[in-house]
């Protein structure tokens, strides 16, 4: 099988390939079950990368023999890393979640160069895959992990990730050694009960809580290697893993925290956390690492977080001069720019939804509901802020045809991911105007997944008490109808949208000859279109040798 943290994989006898692409924007939201509305444990994650995609990773699970292993292929250079023994039992895992509802997510934050590289071979997908195959709880989770990296060495940069299962969940800051020891150092807190967080490309364990080892776990020489490498001095009570692996910048604030804010600020507006810290202050105060959210978090709350451009703040993206005319909250790569003599470094504001996102989902464990019942993964993939979410069941025997198809490189209007980019892709040009028409096709095929999941749970489990194979099949029949329905909606929205913007114009009526309005441009634009030159545009009689 061909691994990687986007979920591109293929099964092929005991034989599998481990490969790691990089992700440069991703965000996690994490829940506990006591601030969700249902109890439900939620974790986010966006897999975002420039030119990146791969299909829905769907790996059933198997037994192996005494002496089958596991190869580590270098996604870089295809290259053998090293081998690992394989299990007895592996689980069933559909993209990020497996069969235990146990879930995981990461988002990247590089840390210290010192401690890139490494002399081991198991890189952040490895860790992640590795676990989701052979882990039935998020401790079990973090113990394969870390015992991973521990006597195979990594070989990866910084990684926080998000582990869940469906009693818990625990967010951990990791990150190697480089050519300065081996395996890793990391710290891992469990979100308390009645608690939310969130993590986006920086680390955010500060204080640990050194006596409470029911609640933390930590490597034991995280403290140590620190002052070792002379990032840290004083007593063990005030260590930051932040300050001592992962020290934050300008940069990583702005374009890091700025997130974790935006979802804090979301979830408990009544806490009123300042912009001062992700703003770069000076002295500024940093957000905590956990808080409770004002309401009680649903999944279409969830959802609400990572659909997001700064919204209802002063920092909303699509606002501002860099939108264009058409309100376009995005800003394309590259993030830093530079300008003529000016020596200053810029770089554009970093959202949670991104045009890049290969794919995204929110995990939803329960633990009142058998296992097949009660993890569904909510899958989407592109833009989060256009796409739609498509609940699939932990009992689904196979994947949705279409959710398990393409590539990156060839157009193909039978996968879910060349079809949620087209769309959004062509409504970037007109962005105001269609992404109106996307939300409501959004909102339509969303509540009826919403809706459908409620009564999918209460005829699954009385499937599951008379006949499990049955309700097997049906979760499958639901999940991969489902998912290929909200797809096929997707298409028709892409011809409609096609026909009603042909040109820039605006298509209100269906005639044959409607001659429809233009879209023009909005007076703000206008504006500064004249601003800039005047008398250009100006409809006058010129004067010879008049500058024109």
């Amino acid at each position: 099988m061909r691994l990687n943290c986007f979920m591109k994989s293929l099964f092929i006898s005991a034989v599998f390939i481990f490969v790691l692409k990089p992700a440069n924007s991703c965000t996690n939201v994490l829940v506990s079950a006591g601030a969700s509305a249902d109890g439900s444990v939620m974790i986010s994650y966006l897999a975002d990368a420039g030119g990146f995609m791969d299909p829905l990773y769907f790996y059933p699970g198997g037994e192996y023999e005494a002496g089958d292993s596991l190869d580590i292929i270098c996604w870089h250079t295809d290259s053998l890393l090293g081998a690992i023994p394989q299990v007895e039992q592996t689980y069933r895992v559909i993209g990020n979640m497996n069969e235990h509802q146990v879930a995981i997510g990461e988002t990247t934050f590089t840390g210290r160069e010192e401690l890139h590289g490494g002399n081991g071979f198991i890189d952040y997908g490895a860790m992640m895959y590795t676990a989701l195959q052979r882990s039935t709880t998020a401790r079990e989770a973090i113990e394969v992990m870390t015992g991973l990296v521990e006597e195979h060495g990594y070989y990866s940069t910084g990684e926080s990730f998000s582990i869940a299962d469906k009693n818990e969940v625990w967010v951990m800051d990791f990150i190697g050694k480089g050519e300065h020891g081996e395996g890793a150092v990391w710290v891992a807190a469990r979100v308390p009960d009645g608690y939310m967080a969130a993590h986006a490309n920086q680390a955010r364990i500060r204080e640990v809580d050194w006596d409470d080892t029911e609640n933390w776990m930590w490597s034991d020489d995280v403290v140590d290697f620190a002052r070792e490498m002379g990032w840290f001095e004083g007593p063990k009570e005030e260590f930051s893993f932040v300050d001592a692996y992962n020290p934050v910048t300008p940069s990583s604030l702005m374009l890091c925290e700025g997130r974790v804010w935006s979802v804090f600020n979301r979830a408990a507006p009544s806490k009123e956390f300042s912009d001062d810290y992700w703003r770069a202050v000076k002295g500024a105060e940093p957000y905590p690492l956990f808080i409770k959210p004002d309401e009680k978090i649903t999944t279409e709350k969830m959802i609400s977080f990572v659909r997001d451009h700064f919204h209802d703040t002063p920092h909303y993206t699509g606002d501002r001069y860099a939108a264009g005319p058409y309100n376009n909250p995005y800003r394309w790569r590259p993030l830093y720019f530079s300008i003529e003599d000016d020596s200053a470094e810029y770089a554009w504001e970093r959202t949670i939804s991104q045009p890049q996102t290969g794919f995204s989902f929110i995990s939803q464990s329960r633990n009142w509901l058998p296992d097949p019942i009660g993890g569904i993964f909510w899958y989407g993939v592109d833009d989060t802020y256009s796409n739609a979410y498509m609940p699939l069941y932990m009992g689904m025997q196979t994947a949705p045809k279409s959710l398990a198809t393409g590539n990156v490189v060839d157009f193909d209007w039978d996968s879910a991911f060349w079809v949620f980019n087209l769309v959004a892709n062509y409504a970037y040009g007109l962005y105001s105007y269609i992404i109106e028409d996307i939300k409501k096709v959004q909102e339509e095929v969303e509540s009826r997944s919403h809706a459908m999941t409620k009564a999918v749970d209460v005829a699954a489990k009385s499937l599951y008490e008379k006949d499990e194979k049955v309700m097997k099949e049906y979760l499958t029949e639901f999940s991969v109808n489902n998912a290929e329905r909200t797809v096929e909606r997707w298409r028709e929205l892409g011809y409609y949208i096609f026909s009603k913007y042909n040109d820039r114009y605006i298509r209100t009526e269906d005639k044959r000859r409607p001659w429809p309005e233009g879209v023009g441009y909005p007076e703000e634009f206008l504006n500064r279109v004249v601003e800039e030159d005047p008398d250009y545009y100006k409809m006058r009689w010129r004067e010879p040798g008049e500058e024109k």
